[in-house]
């Protein structure tokens, strides 16, 4: 039985998901706050770990990063509003399998949850921590947020031609490469497809995120380590360069690595050996590095952020991903073929989007890039019964992106979800419609209804936060809000 981890701060939310997992198969275990998470995972390893974004004592980046030092290998994936997503994508750096949005739909927890034990976790037995490698003769798992290989989707944009003519230039050598882009614009996708086309194909292909590595661990991730070498290294371990040697390393987020580890790998660059922490032999490496960063690593050399020398050792051959937002055409391109990907997923057919959604996904700015276009359209084609993705199944923030950017005076109010929408978490009340007033007692529940629908947008309609914040109990909220409703329908 699968063991899944929940940590989340709403009693409510947590009860939810541990009646709803526990149908479904799985052991759940539940957590209230960081401190308490952080002690369940000394003693404890799950194979899967939801984890809230914002909890009270600890926000999701931080326990993130605990997590991972105590079990590198668990996918943590990450429960956030839609106003965070920014902060979502970030989050994806330092190691998130995956992030969710509010209000949560079950299939969509169920599916993310399946995914994450389908791509190499399985009974606690994972394979190589923070590695995907492929050996001779297997094709590249898909982890990026385009396909791979027979599936791998070519953009339309000027620009794109350009990477893939780049890209096929540069594959059949060895150069280093040295790749620039936002959050989830592809950057593993473009250098898994310079591993598939050049003469290295058939060796492995060992991608590690540099943004997950503590300080303490990045040289036995990297490097490996031999036994007895450190407190807890009770077995030797084979690191990441050894793993993928006669084939490509692909260093995801270079410069978060302390200054310590680019020391080290200095000396793996320029002499093509390395050594175990606690070993005293130098081991042969034959292997090609590319690296890519969402900060360009020439202004992080300048600052003072990562070593020059090594810098320029990498910097053999360059590409620069251009954001989605640059590149308008790609969208629909990329859109559909996700969709397709998406149909197969839940063996549905919905086979297009209405010219509305179409117009939205052009106007709309995708501060998460390819990753966020992937989420976005899971969770609507999740939602769609028909045969074409309508607006009313996309997130809210973009389903009305163009009213809530432009027009200040909006009333958000009117966009709240309905009472029949069918979620995980509790129904928000029906939105305000135009109406009069006959009493002065109605009119006060009006102001009081107002307060409490502003003050739930404001913590992603979480109730408990909301009472919090409003210095009431959540009982409360729940009288204003049926009180409403009662008055509404006479």
């Amino acid at each position: 039985m699968h063991k899944i981890l929940v940590a989340d701060d709403d009693r409510d939310m947590c009860l939810l998901l541990e009646r709803f997992l526990t149908r479904h198969g799985f052991e759940v275990h539940v957590s209230h706050t960081g401190k308490k998470t952080v002690e369940w995972l000394l003693a404890n390893k799950p194979d899967v770990m939801l984890c809230d974004f914002r909890l009270e004592d600890m926000n999701g980046s931080e326990l993130l990063i605990k997590a991972k030092e105590l079990h590198y290998s668990t996918p943590v994936i990450i429960i956030t509003g839609y106003s965070d997503v920014k902060a979502a994508v970030e989050v994806m750096k330092h190691g998130a399998f995956d992030y969710i949005t509010k209000p949560l739909f079950p299939d969509e927890i169920l599916l993310a949850i399946k995914k994450a034990l389908a791509e190499g976790y399985v009974k606690n037995e994972p394979l190589t921590p923070a590695i995907v490698s492929t050996s001779a003769g297997e094709s590249p798992q898909d982890t990026s947020s385009t396909a791979l290989g027979s599936e791998y989707i070519h953009g339309s944009t000027a620009e794109f031609k350009s990477i893939l003519k780049q890209i096929d230039l540069v594959a059949p050598t060895n150069y280093s490469v040295v790749i620039h882009g936002e959050s989830g614009s592809g950057k593993e996708v473009i250098a898994r497809e310079i591993h598939a086309r050049s003469r290295r194909k058939s060796m492995p292909f060992v991608a590690i995120d540099c943004g997950a590595l503590s300080k303490e661990l990045a040289g036995s991730e990297m490097f490996g380590h031999e036994k007895g070498s450190f407190t807890g290294a009770v077995n030797q371990k084979t690191g990441s360069f050894e793993l993928a040697n006669g084939g490509t390393i692909f260093l995801d987020e270079i410069s978060n690595l302390s200054y310590d580890i680019q020391v080290s790998l200095l000396r793996v660059v320029q002499e093509r050996k390395m050594r175990r922490v606690g070993g005293i032999k130098d081991i042969e490496l034959d292997v090609r590095i590319i690296v890519a960063s969402n900060e360009k690593l020439w202004d992080a050399a300048r600052k003072g952020k990562f070593r020059e020398d090594l810098y320029h050792r990498f910097n053999e051959f360059s590409i620069n991903v251009p954001p989605l937002r640059e590149r308008k055409e790609d969208i629909l391109l990329f859109a559909r073929h996700f969709l397709s990907r998406t149909n197969k997923e839940l063996g549905k057919d919905v086979r297009d989007f209405s010219p509305e959604v179409e117009a939205t996904f052009l106007n709309y700015i995708w501060h998460g890039n390819l990753r966020e276009l992937k989420n976005v359209i899971k969770r609507a084609t999740l939602l769609t019964e028909g045969d074409r993705v309508e607006i009313s199944s996309l997130p809210f923030e973009i389903a009305h992106y163009n009213k809530l950017k432009f027009d200040e005076g909006i009333d958000y109010n009117d966009f709240l979800p309905t009472i029949s929408e069918r979620t995980i978490t509790d129904p928000v009340p029906i939105p305000k419609k135009e109406r009069e007033f006959k009493s002065l007692k109605n009119a006060s529940l009006d102001a009081e209804y107002e307060m409490v629908l502003r003050a739930l947008e404001e913590v992603d309609f979480n109730k408990s936060k909301a009472a919090k914040l409003l210095n009431i109990d959540r009982k409360t909220i729940y009288n204003i809000l049926n009180q409403y409703k009662k008055i509404k329908q006479l």
